[in-house]
């Protein structure tokens, strides 16, 4: 009796853990106000206005939570990074 070995594609080569997208994630508190978050993001954030970020500010309040930012990991991480820094409750960064 022969065993035969089936080989899957492969579907991410080596080193792909950084590549993708990953989500960086602010969280609903109770200690942060909504100009606060909207300045935050604002500064940290390329391209947010500080009106988005008021925008994003309601969706985090009024969901819990929200993607503030997509991309690739280093990006997401320093994002990440300067955001909780900034004081924001942020959620552990997630692959898309």
């Amino acid at each position: 009796m022969t065993t035969e070995t089936i080989e899957r594609p492969r579907i991410a080569g080596p080193g792909d853990a950084l590549g993708g997208n990953w989500r960086v994630i602010v969280l609903n508190d109770d200690h942060n106000t909504f100009q606060g978050v909207a300045s935050a993001l604002s500064h940290v954030i390329p391209g947010m206005s500080y009106d988005q970020g008021m925008e994003m500010a309601n969706r985090i309040h009024n969901t819990g939570q929200a993607i503030v930012w997509s991309g690739q990991k280093e990006q997401a991480e320093l994002y990440w990074e300067q955001l909780n820094d900034a004081g924001l409750t942020m959620a552990p960064l997630e692959r898309a």
